[in-house]
């Protein structure tokens, strides 16, 4: 099964196991070696046509980058912990005095005490001081963080801040002359198909340099709410994570942390943080020792082809608001669950993915107009963003309801709908704050069903509109009908009160 890896060093027991599994294999056929008669031959770099073949050597280039990139030592001290576990036997069984007697023989033979455990990884330097860039995950949870240099000189580090959601670090050490620093680039600059070159220290094996291309930009691979990730087939393995990938002139335009591999080494497919959303996180921990993100306060989610039909929008874009968070930003400017923001601060959100990033790199404090498509309406709303940070320690304060009056279930696009009752809430544990009609049941041969939506969900709105009782559902979905529309926008909120948007088709 194919995994993502964060490429931190393998221990010495697994680097063994992997070197020995490369003995008795046959090397590549000799440069001199005559070819087999009648097979065509490969014809020499020189003879390769122009704009295809790799550039001749990055010797000389990689000789200036070598002495910038360090490999990252870390320990840390962790408990010591039964290796045997405890088997489930029934309270008052014969095996229970049995088992306890031999746990505790068990007990008293083991090291129980704390021990320290060391992991590897990569950094660079990125100023002559001392300042060095990192992963977080390469130093997560270390109690001593040493830096060593490709001379063989080894200095402690001190963590100056980390940011968890970009997976970055920042640390210093004291150098007695200054250090030799790369320069970050413009990843903004890269294209599909650039050469790229990654140093780092892959299985402990430190100063190794590998070269790819730039396989694509702007992957997300569901590591965190910024991913951007630039993919290379350059080699990057267990311990390259914090490394630098460079262009062809010697810039930092990447800094690699996430492999994808079925079995933990390398197939070509590495992810590395663009360099232009690394430099403003790096500037922010330099300063301050953490970050300081725009914040707006809206659950997002994606706009897809068909909620864009049941929006009359021309095409998929923007960012569909599911929730504004109570007291953040958006609220006091009055966003709306339903708008599609379709601008911010006076740039295009082509896609859900694209606004966190934009709000984020958005100084706190900063009034920006917002462009929302409310209910067939463009409407600009100017917003005072927040800080991110303050608006993730913010406690929402609930709000009581009082139950609708109890109503005839009925059945809607193969849902089978009833008002809300103390009795339902109580069978599908559905919180107070949660208002609208309940599933009771639903059609598993319906396009409900093909929404993945269930018995317990609750529909707030149909089309925009608040809805209390089953009758106005159904009465929203026959104008719909009327109107010629090809689907219903649903609000839906699940037993905790968490909101999404969707779909569903209308038949006939």
């Amino acid at each position: 099964m194919t995994q993502f890896f964060r490429p931190r060093a393998m221990t010495g027991v697994a680097l063994a196991l992997v070197l020995s599994a490369t003995a008795g294999t046959p090397l590549a056929m000799a440069q001199d070696q005559a070819p087999a008669q009648g097979l065509p031959q490969t014809p020499a770099l020189s003879q390769t046509p122009r704009g295809v073949q790799g550039p001749e050597s990055v010797a000389d280039l990689a000789e200036g980058l070598l002495d910038a990139v360090v490999n990252i030592s870390t320990s840390q001290r962790v408990e010591g912990r039964r290796s045997v576990p405890i088997p489930q036997v029934p309270e008052g069984s014969p095996f229970e005095e049995f088992f306890d007697e031999f746990l505790n023989r068990q007990d008293q033979g083991q090291d129980n005490q704390p021990r320290r455990v060391q992991s590897l990884g990569s950094g660079f330097v990125i100023d002559p001081s001392g300042i060095i860039v990192t992963n977080n995950h390469v130093i997560e949870g270390a109690d001593e963080i040493t830096a060593n240099f490709s001379d063989g000189s080894k200095l402690k580090a001190e963590l100056i801040g980390t940011d968890k959601k970009t997976d970055l670090a920042v640390l210093k050490v004291s150098p007695e002359k200054p250090l030799v620093a790369v320069p970050f680039g413009n990843s903004n600059e890269i294209r599909v198909g650039d050469w790229v070159m990654a140093i780092g220290n892959p299985f402990g094996l430190g100063g190794t340099v590998t070269v790819g291309i730039v396989s694509a930009r702007n992957r997300n691979i569901n590591a965190g709410p910024y991913d951007d990730f630039i993919q290379t087939d350059a080699a990057i393995n267990r311990g390259n994570s914090g490394g630098p990938l460079f262009d062809m002139e010697g810039r930092v335009v990447g800094i690699n942390t996430a492999i994808i591999s079925p079995s933990g080494g390398s197939i070509g497919i590495g992810f590395a943080i663009p360099a232009n959303i690394a430099t403003s996180v790096i500037a922010q921990l330099r300063q301050f020792g953490e970050t300081r993100r725009g914040w707006l306060g809206v659950r997002i989610q994606e706009v897809t082809d068909d909620i864009a039909e049941s929006l009359s929008m021309p095409k998929a874009s923007g960012a569909l608001v599911a929730g504004v968070t109570e007291g953040g930003p958006a609220a006091a400017a009055g966003l709306e669950p339903g708008d599609v923001i379709v601008t911010f601060d006076g740039r295009e959100v082509p896609e859900m993915d694209d606004l966190p990033r934009m709000v984020a790199d958005t100084a706190i404090g900063k009034a920006v107009d917002v462009e929302v498509l409310r209910k067939g309406e463009r409407k600009t709303i100017k917003v005072e963003l927040g800080r991110l940070e303050d608006g993730e320690t913010a406690a929402a304060s609930p709000a009581s309801t009082t139950p609708a009056e109890p109503a005839a279930p009925t059945a809607v696009l193969g849902l089978k709908l009833s008002e809300l009752t103390p009795a339902l809430k109580e069978q599908f544990k559905l919180a107070d704050t949660v208002k609208g009609v309940v599933v009771t049941e639903v059609d598993p041969a319906s396009a409900a069903a093909e929404k993945r939506i269930q018995a317990g969900d609750v529909i707030v709105e149909v089309a925009q509109e608040a809805i209390t009782t089953p009758a106005d559902v159904a009465a929203k979905v026959d104008a719909l009908k009327k109107d010629g529309r090809k689907s219903a926008l649903f609000l839906l909120s699940n037993a905790s009160g968490e909101v999404r948007f969707v779909a569903v088709r209308i038949d006939g």
